[in-house]
């Protein structure tokens, strides 16, 4: 006979562990992942007076704590990147062509542009 260690009486304890149906916890993940959109947004700070656009299927408050956090790379170099515009996509490709698309711009007016038709849209 093989000793595997002590058994332990859980309900001892006053814990109560439930069986796991792995196959409802998978399909419970699988669904949450597909249904998260990606992220087109852009970023702004006001001490550098520079945008960032990015893309992401993370969390965007997530997103937006790595650009401020202390890291090598454009956005590290200042900590106060703000969102400031964001759009929804279903598939990835579709969110990275935005994201080219504005980049490709090269310019702060047609950025700001942008965000002010937003503005508009909001206040209506």
């Amino acid at each position: 006979m093989v000793n595997n260690g002590p058994k332990y009486d859980l309900q001892a304890e006053g814990r109560r562990f439930e069986p796991v149906n792995s196959h409802e916890a998978l399909v419970k993940i699988t669904k949450a992942f597909l249904f998260m959109p990606f992220h087109f947004y852009i970023l702004h700070s006001e001490s550098s007076d520079n945008f960032y656009t990015g893309h992401t299927r993370d969390d965007l408050a997530e997103r937006l704590r790595k650009h401020n956090s202390n890291h090598k790379g454009y956005t590290g170099r200042v900590n106060d990147w703000q969102l400031i515009y964001k759009e929804e996509f279903n598939i990835k490709e579709a969110a990275y062509a935005r994201e080219r698309e504005v980049k490709c711009w090269k310019s702060k007016s047609r950025i700001k542009k942008l965000i002010d038709s937003l503005e508009y849209w909001l206040e209506m």
